[in-house]
C-alpha cells in the first residue's frame, strides 16, 4: 500500500515538528512555501520530504497540489484559510489548520460533507490542546449527572522563568510577533457570575487578576477575545461563569497599557518622514520633544518615572532622539519592529507554554468540587520550542488519524467530540505532552 501524501502550506515556526512527525510515521510530505530554502532545511533531506516554492496567490499551482495530495494543512495566516478550504472541498481532500474558525470557514460546512471531508480546525494549542482538555473534563462532569457551574480557561507563550528577566516587559517572542501586538488591540468579552462582562480594546491590560501557578510563580490573566461562544461549543449552558484568558508575567499589562494608552499599537498611518522615535513619541502623548519628554510620559500616564511602564518605553528606544527611517507608516508597525529587533527569544533560550484550567462542578445530591487542569512545557535550548511543539503536534495527530481512518466524521469541525479529542490527546500523551488533572479539590481553590 502507498503510502498517503501529505501537503503543508508555510514553513513558518512551527511548521518544523509536523513534518518531522509525519515524516517519521512515513507519510509523504510537500512543503510549500515562499521560502524555499526553509521548507528544504526542515525536511533535514528525507526521501520522503520534497520542498516547492509556491506564492500564496498562485491559485492554479494551490489547485495542482491539493489535487496531487490525500490531506493539506494549512499554516498560512487565517486569511487564506477559506480560500485553501474551498479548493480541498472541490477535490474531494480533507484539510486540518491550527486557526479559528470564521463564520465563513463555518458556512462550508455543508459543502464539506457533500464531498465527503473533513475541514478540521483550531487543532493547535490554544485553540486546539484546550478545546480537548476541557472537553474530556466537561464529558467526564457531565457523565455522572453533574454540571459545570464555572470555568476558568488561561493559556500562555512565554520565555521560561530563567531567560524572562532581562527586559521591562518579561517576555520573548517564540512566535509570530506581529501577530502577538496585533492581539493586543483585541476587545474581549465573558460571563462571570451570571453576568455578560465587556471588555473594550483600550482596557484589555487595566484589570488582570493573579494566578499562582505552582513549580513557576504567580501569572497576570487578562481576558481573551469573546469567551461566550465557548458556553454552546462546549456544551455547558448551566455554566455561571466562562473566562478565557492568557496569562503573562506581571507587568506586560502595565507596559502594554501604556503603549495603549499612547496609541502606540495603532495600526492608523502617518507620514514620519524625518521623525526621531522620541518625536512619534510625542506626538501620540500630545506634547513637546524635550528632554524633560520621559517625565511628561509618566504624568500623562499617571505612573511614576521608574515605573515598569516608564521602564518598558525606554527599553525600546521610544525616547531617544534617533531617527527612525520611515516615511508613511503606522505605530503598530514600527513599536512592533523596535520589539522584533529587542525582545526575540535569543540562541540557547527556552520558551515555555502553560494552559490551566479551573472548573467548579456540582452534582445532583449538592456536593461540589474544584477540577484543575495543567499543562506546563518547555522548549529546547537551540532545539524545537514549546510554543512549536503544542501548537503543531496536535495538528500532526489528526493528520495521522485522519489518514489513518481514525477520525471519519465530516464537515467543519474544531476538536470537542470525543471521537476526535481521545485519540489525539492519547498521542500526545506517548510524546510528553500531557495535562496533569486534579478532581476533588476544595471550593478555595477556585478562582
Amino acid at each position: 500500500m502507498d503510502s498517503k501524501k501529505v501537503l503543508i502550506l508555510g514553513a513558518g515556526m512551527v511548521a518544523g515538528p509536523i513534518i518531522k512527525f509525519l515524516l517519521h510515521k512515513g507519510f509523504y510530505v510537500t512543503v510549500a512555501s515562499n521560502t524555499q530554502d526553509r521548507a528544504l532545511k526542515l525536511i533535514n533531506n528525507s526521501p520522503k520530504g520534497e520542498a516547492v516554492y509556491w506564492e500564496a496567490e498562485d491559485e492554479n499551482k494551490l489547485d495542482e497540489l491539493i489535487s496531487n495530495h490525500d490531506l493539506t494543512v494549512s499554516l498560512l495566516p487565517y486569511a487564506f484559510h477559506v480560500m485553501v478550504a474551498e479548493k480541498c472541498i472541490n477535490h474531494k481532500k480533507n484539510m486540518v489548520t491550527t486557526s479559528y474558525v470564521k463564520p465563513e470557514m463555518q458556512a462550508l460546512d455543508q459543502k464539506a460533507k457533500d464531498a465527503g471531508v473533513i475541514i478540521l480546525n483550531e487543532c493547535g494549542l490554544d485553540p486546539g490542546i484546550d478545546h480537548m482538555s476541557a472537553k474530556r473534563i466537561i464529558d467526564t462532569v457531565h457523565g455522572f449527572n453533574g454540571e459545570i457551574v464555572e470555568f476558568y480557561s488561561i493559556c500562555g507563550a512565554l520565555p521560561a522563568p530563567e531567560v524572562s528577566h532581562d527586559n521591562p516587559f518579561r517576555y520573548k517572542f517564540s512566535w509570530s510577533p506581529k501577530g502577538v501586538v496585533m492581539a493586543s488591540n483585541n476587545e474581549a468579552r465573558f460571563l462571570q457570575k451570571g453576568k455578560i462582562i465587556n471588555v473594550q480594546g483600550k482596557d484589555i491590560f487595566k484589570n488582570p487578576f493573579i494566578i499562582d501557578v505552582s513549580d513557576i510563580e504567580e501569572l497576570e490573566v487578562y481576558p481573551n477575545r469573546d469567551s461566550v461562544p465557548y458556553i454552546d461549543i462546549y456544551e455547558i449552558p448551566e455554566t455561571q461563569t466562562m473566562y478565557r484568558g492568557t496569562f503573562r508575567y506581571k507587568g506586560w499589562c502595565e507596559a502594554l497599557d501604556a503603549l495603549k494608552t499612547l496609541n502606540l499599537t495603532s495600526q492608523d498611518k502617518h507620514d514620519f518622514t524625518d521623525f526621531t522615535y522620541a518625536q512619534m513619541t510625542a506626538m501620540f502623548a500630545n506634547t513637546e520633544p524635550t528632554p524633560e519628554l520621559k517625565d511628561k510620559v509618566a504624568s500623562i500616564l499617571k505612573v511614576k518615572k521608574d515605573s515598569t511602564a516608564i521602564k518598558a518605553l525606554d527599553f525600546l528606544g521610544l525616547f531617544d532622539d534617533k531617527p527612525m527611517n520611515r516615511k508613511e507608516d503606522s505605530a503598530f508597525e514600527i513599536v512592533s519592529d523596535l520589539m522584533i529587533e529587542k525582545m526575540m527569544l535569543e540562541k540557547g533560550e527556552r520558551d515555555m507554554t502553560v494552559l490551566k484550567h479551573v472548573f467548579r462542578a456540582r452534582y445532583p445530591d449538592g456536593r461540589e468540587e474544584v477540577i484543575t487542569s495543567k499543562l506546563v512545557d518547555f522548549g529546547e535550548p537551540d532545539g524545537e520550542t514549546s510554543i512549536a511543539r503544542t501548537v503543531a503536534l496536535p495538528a500532526a495527530c489528526a493528520v495521522k488519524m485522519i489518514l489513518e481512518d481514525e477520525i471519519q466524521i465530516k464537515g467543519i469541525h474544531i476538536p470537542v467530540k470525543p471521537d476526535i479529542y481521545i485519540p489525539i490527546m492519547q498521542e500526545l500523551e506517548q510524546m510528553g505532552i500531557e495535562l496533569v488533572e486534579e478532581y476533588d479539590l476544595p471550593l478555595s481553590n477556585m478562582i
